[in-house]
């Protein structure tokens, strides 16, 4: 349980400093979802929404026994912060997302959170023998 929050903990901080690069400065991931969510009328901003929904199942589920329905909803979460990602790789040109502030807390996110859907996974099936 310890790895689990800690690897959570990680990939979470790791989605917020994903840096997207402007026309001047580098625009935080966090910020970017912040301000995506109040420009109306884009697909960005569902992609925000879904992003943040995400976020909210996460410290929702943060401190529960993992069940089927509670596993679930960690998968979900996982695909509901990564389709923001993917849209933005596929509105701008592969070729502006070669640089280390994105790559390395992309790669980080991604890694960690999947560590920890692993260890999500271990503790779901030791609840299970322990109830039969």
């Amino acid at each position: 349980m310890k790895y689990l929050k800690s690897y959570r903990a990680i990939s979470i901080i790791a989605y917020f400093v994903i840096i997207l690069k402007g026309q001047i400065i580098g625009l935080p991931f966090l910020l970017w979802l912040a301000f995506t969510i109040f420009d109306f009328g884009n697909i960005n901003q569902v992609l925000a929404l879904m992003a943040v929904l995400g976020l909210i199942l996460i410290f929702r589920n943060w401190n529960k026994a993992r069940t089927r329905k509670i596993l679930l909803a960690d998968f979900s979460c996982f695909i509901l912060l990564t389709i923001p990602i993917i849209g933005r790789l596929n509105t701008v040109p592969l070729n502006m997302f070669n640089y280390g502030a994105f790559i390395i807390p992309t790669t980080v996110f991604v890694l960690c959170y999947l560590t920890s859907l692993i260890y999500s996974c271990k503790q779901y099936l030791v609840l299970q023998k322990a109830t039969v």
